[in-house]
């Protein structure tokens, strides 16, 4: 299991089966909130749906496997973050992410995302790492745009959200030999 510290007192740890509870938990009481941006809240309604995607994660086969972390404060769960669609031959990948209301606005996603992307670009060989957000999702945009990530454009009706609703995404990237 990995293990990466942020800083004194956030760390992203590998995602285990044993996460289940606590991600339904929070997913289940902050339904509105993370519902707005994330499609897959309106599909997790038992912590067996969770339990399948943590499932699904971590049996995944070798050659699909992709890195997703449990973020914590203090051994505190709090959200997830991880790798999407990674392409290996490519040396691409994509970096998703949310966090509980309660810990909007406090430079946990920054600094996670800042920590993922020198674990991507150091240790698991990517040249290419991109951020995708929902247009009008201010403070997901903030975080690419803050860690020095290059807008690229518009992917219109990238995401199908709540509702039966498609939404366009900003597409950022940052390659290793950014500065």
């Amino acid at each position: 299991m990995i293990i990466i510290k942020v800083d004194t007192e956030i760390e992203l740890k590998q995602i285990e089966q044993s996460d289940s509870k606590a991600i339904f938990e929070m997913i289940d009481s902050q339904r509105e909130y993370l519902g707005k941006w994330l499609p897959f809240v309106e599909f997790t309604k038992e912590v067996s749906d969770t339990d399948k995607f943590v499932h699904s994660v971590v049996n995944a086969p070798k050659e699909r496997f992709e890195y997703v972390f449990v973020i914590r404060i203090k051994n505190e769960f709090v959200g997830l973050i991880g790798f999407k669609d990674t392409d290996k031959p490519n040396q691409k990948t994509e970096i998703g992410y949310w966090l509980s209301e309660k810990h909007q606005k406090q430079g946990i996603i920054t600094k996670s995302v800042e920590k993922l992307c020198d674990f991507a670009f150091n240790k698991q060989g990517i040249n290419r790492i991109q951020i995708k957000c929902a247009v009008g999702n201010k403070p997901s945009i903030k975080i690419p745009q803050r860690l020095g990530f290059k807008f690229e454009g518009v992917e219109r009706d990238g995401e199908l959200l709540t509702g039966n609703v498609c939404t366009d995404l900003e597409i950022y990237s940052k390659l290793k030999s950014d500065k």
